[in-house]
């Protein structure tokens, strides 16, 4: 399991298919892929979706959407629907719909909440079988969404061995500066601010154009690395 963009330009709905060009799998253009194996794999991002239009139509788009244009009606809907699914299913599936609860009450600001939403989640993950097709163990390059939870309820240490497992274990070298940067709050909050420092000076090394890191090294006034 990964994260993986594929470009939407048609589709069949006698079929239910997509038509979608993909570079990444071979035979990837005008590659077929239907509407169920895309919400399975929209379920992993919690149906997020995002709307581009030009300005001069933003009353016909905000039409459109309906109630979908209120972000915390559409929370309050992405967790009704993360915790319905999330009793539903099984395995993978399960994990995520878990996961999205967690995601929904960390956007809502229900910390509290999330915090234990997460622990679900992450129990839901121990017993996937272990391999790349039903644990996915990259789900924190891409969303980090429990470090929210466990920093914002003073689980700092739990904030630190969740980026120790992302940044040791799930890639070959620790170079996700999201993961370094909430690493760097915890120790901060720990009372370790020489290792938040040299975290934070890490995540804007690694990405000079990370303005959170750089944010956070001014306030404590220290430069980059």
């Amino acid at each position: 399991w990964l994260g993986h963009y594929q470009f939407v330009n048609g589709y069949d709905d006698s079929q239910e298919i997509f038509i979608v060009q993909d570079t990444y799998v071979e035979g990837g253009q005008d590659y077929r892929i239907s509407y169920q194996d895309i919400i399975d794999g929209w379920r992993s991002f919690n149906y997020t979706f995002m709307v581009v239009y030009p300005q001069e139509r933003v009353e016909e788009v905000l039409t459109v959407l309906g109630p979908w244009s209120d972000p915390e009606w559409a929370n309050l809907h992405a967790l009704e629907i993360a915790q319905s699914e999330s009793e539903t299913l099984t395995g993978i599936d399960q994990f995520f719909a878990q996961f999205n609860t967690g995601t929904s009450h960390v956007n809502l600001l229900q910390y509290a909440d999330a915090a234990p939403a997460f622990d679900r989640a992450f129990n839901l993950y121990a017993n996937l079988i272990a391999d790349d097709e039903n644990r996915p163990y990259r789900i924190m390059w891409y969303q980090t969404w429990p470090y929210w939870a466990y920093y914002y309820t003073g689980r700092y240490q739990d904030v630190i061995n969740l980026a120790d497992t992302t940044l040791n274990d799930t890639i070959s070298e620790p170079v996700l500066e999201e993961s370094l940067y909430w690493r760097a709050l915890a120790r901060e909050a720990l009372g370790d601010l020489d290792g938040a420092i040299a975290d934070l000076q890490e995540s804007v090394t690694l990405n000079p154009n990370f303005t959170p890191g750089w944010d956070q090294l001014a306030r404590l006034g220290v430069g980059g690395g």
